[in-house]
């Protein structure tokens, strides 16, 4: 049996103005995908798919183990999905949610609600009008997660949040992990959400997967060498560069391949070592973007 969360296997969508092309995906049981692509990229989209929200034009899509073009409504009770587009009945108070949803769900954790309440200093009682946007991303949170579903599928879950509602908000995505058979698909721009969270992370861009790799994998082979070496010499002979700038003498140079061999790749070449950089995520993020592109 696959363990298996998520698997997306050459899922094509066309529009008049962008196209998902063959989309591979796969989130283990049990782990965080961090998806990340600058808006318009084909997040939401490709959300949508696995979700049952969409018919790809081609392609196939397992979730928990469910064919979505064939059981999408066995996966969905086993899911929970937010938003930043997602709303609530604002007339209505934070309570009035709670009662219906606990009547649409079995699994509803009275226990959980009561804890999610307190952690995320709501009131029951006040209406949905009355919420600040920090509120009201953390009242969609709890709804969602007192279901305790198999797997969360975040889309843009702290977009607009101050810092102190996005920790917390991010807190407590990472205690929902404590649960080694729960999974999330979380989908953002912002890629310091995205680190601090994930194992994997997958980068999507103009509707297509860029790279796609655990997370430490990404964190340690990316470097940026800084070195002194002879102005005549030709750097981008070097397998795995990057990205090279030079000033005279000096030149700093990105790999996304590094080990003990390229730097002595670059000794070979008559290069003095200054420093050895590493990337953040959203560095990394950049350099994966600009290099599909051909460096446009």
């Amino acid at each position: 049996m696959s363990n298996l969360a998520i698997e997306l296997n050459n899922v094509c969508q066309s529009y008049s103005h962008f196209n998902l092309s063959g989309i591979n995906l796969e989130l283990e049981a049990g782990s965080i995908l961090g998806l990340i692509g600058p808006n318009g990229a084909g997040k939401s989209t490709t959300i949508r798919i696995l979700m049952g929200l969409l018919v790809p034009q081609g392609g196939n899509v397992q979730v928990l183990g469910h064919d979505m073009l064939k059981e999408a409504a066995l996966a969905k009770w086993k899911i929970g999905f937010a938003s930043e587009d997602m709303r609530l009945y604002k007339n209505m108070s934070l309570q009035w949610h709670i009662d219906y949803m606990k009547s649409l769900f079995p699994g509803w954790d009275d226990s959980y609600v009561k804890t999610l309440i307190k952690r995320f200093d709501l009131i029951p009682e006040q209406k949905i009008k009355g919420l600040s946007h920090g509120q009201r991303v953390k009242a969609n949170l709890l709804l969602v997660l007192a279901r305790r579903p198999k797997l969360l599928v975040l889309d843009e879950p702290t977009t607009g949040l101050d810092p102190v509602a996005r920790q917390e908000t991010l807190r407590e995505l990472m205690d929902v992990m404590m649960d080694e058979d729960r999974s999330i698909l979380f989908s953002s721009h912002n890629t310091q959400d995205i680190e601090q969270l994930s194992d994997k992370i997958t980068f999507i861009d103009r509707g297509r997967v860029v790279n796609s790799k655990d997370k430490e994998t990404f964190l340690e082979e990316w470097r940026r060498v800084r070195i002194e070496i002879d102005s005549e010499k030709d750097l981008n002979s070097i397998n795995h560069l990057v990205d090279v700038k030079r000033s005279g003498r000096v030149a700093v140079v990105t790999t996304n391949k590094f080990n003990e061999s390229f730097i002595q790749l670059l000794k070979g070449f008559g290069a003095s070592i200054s420093s050895v950089e590493s990337l953040s995520l959203e560095e990394i993020f950049v350099a994966e973007v600009f290099s599909s592109r051909g460096g446009e």
